[in-house]
């Protein structure tokens, strides 16, 4: 019987489940894997016949393990997942030793170079011998984390492996803005071209990518070249066709006879429609823990599932307060701020195309 329980105990949990399944073992998926080995153990018994045999006939080969092995996988912000493999030199050898229990110990190593731990963080959760896989919870997010693999064998440790060092991610999203711009005037003929800085606060309106493009566009001209009877339209460079500005294809002022290019002299009236339109929206974002309810001036908002909110509302004159409050599902823990917004438009000469009126010019 207890060599038929340690051929058991080698199987995994999913080949265990198929073998109740073919001994038809009530409940069998939902039920640990010590409780499954002693229910197999107990049915091939009162089957009866050689369990030889039928340990043969259920147990596959092992798989040559060479080395002893533990992967550490940050699933969210909280929780972990851990696997690992145990040669079997480690476990005669852990057994030898009198090996009580299998551990894993967590650890902080934020900002360590040298391998070792912060102080005061180590963690030590005890689990299933027969487990081949672990869920840890994670003390606080956004730290980077070590497993160790080990056998608590009365006051000490016997350790088997270490993990790689792996980041678990934030809770909130980052408050880090990767958009860095070129200080830029309109003063200056030509943008300098200067080393990377930390770029000051847009106080002044010169400091600004809109300006550079902008400029940019003011720079570049166009002129009208014919060929045959078709007329194209391209684009020159200021500085390289500067002195083709105003010619023909010819390299003669085009006004210089005082003529067109039709030939017929003046400029004659044109009427055009002109129109513009402008406005502003406003993006509220942020997260809060997945199961809580969230509201923005009194108003329920839906959270996705990792718990982050977006909201994109019209950004009108005149003040706006956005009341943001978060309530666990427990009622007990709640959360808030106030936003508040204040937009003004001192001068609105705009029209949509609709409205649009024909105009001499």
């Amino acid at each position: 019987m207890s060599q038929t329980l340690t051929s058991l105990a080698r199987l995994t949990l999913r080949q265990l489940r198929q073998i109740a399944s073919d001994l038809g073992v009530p409940l069998y998926s939902r039920k640990s894997k010590e409780a499954l080995v002693d229910e197999v153990a107990q049915r091939q018994e009162q089957r009866g016949g050689d369990l030889k045999a039928i340990e043969a006939e259920l147990t596959p080969p092992a798989l040559p393990t060479t080395e002893t092995r533990v992967v550490f996988l940050p699933r969210d912000p909280q929780w972990a997942y851990v696997f690992w493999e145990i040669s079997d030199n480690d476990r005669k050898r852990a057994q030898k030793e009198g090996a009580s229990r299998l551990c894993l110990r967590l650890a902080d190593v934020t900002g360590m170079q040298d391998g070792s731990a912060h102080p005061h963080t180590l963690q030590e959760v005890p689990v299933d011998s027969h487990s081949t896989e672990w869920y840890l919870p994670v003390p606080l997010c956004d730290r980077d984390y070590r497993v160790e693999l080990g056998y608590r064998i009365g006051t000490t440790w016997m350790s088997l492996a270490f993990s790689s060092v792996a980041r678990v991610p934030a809770l909130h999203p980052s408050e880090q803005i990767l958009d860095q711009f070129v200080p830029f005037s309109l003063d200056n003929a030509s943008p300098a071209v200067a080393e990377p800085a930390p770029v000051a606060p847009p106080a002044e309106p010169s400091d600004s990518g809109l300006h550079e493009r902008l400029y940019q566009s003011a720079t570049v001209h166009f002129r009208r070249r014919r060929v045959g009877s078709e007329e194209f339209q391209e684009a020159l460079d200021s500085s390289a066709d500067s002195d083709r500005h105003g010619l023909s294809d010819s390299g003669i002022g085009l006004w210089a006879s005082g003529r067109n290019e039709s030939g017929i002299g003046g400029v004659a009236p044109r009427q055009r429609s002109f129109w513009l339109v402008a406005d502003a929206e406003l993006i509220v974002y942020g997260a809060t823990d997945p199961s809580a309810r969230l509201t923005i001036g009194g108003e329920e908002v839906p959270l996705s599932t990792d718990g982050t909110f977006r909201i994109q509302v019209p950004f009108r004159d005149g003040e706006q307060v956005y009341a943001i409050e978060a309530t666990a599902a427990d009622g007990e823990q709640k959360r808030n701020i106030t936003l508040n917004f204040e937009r003004q438009t001192p001068e609105d000469n705009s029209n949509p195309a609709s409205e649009a009126r024909a105009e001499w010019f």
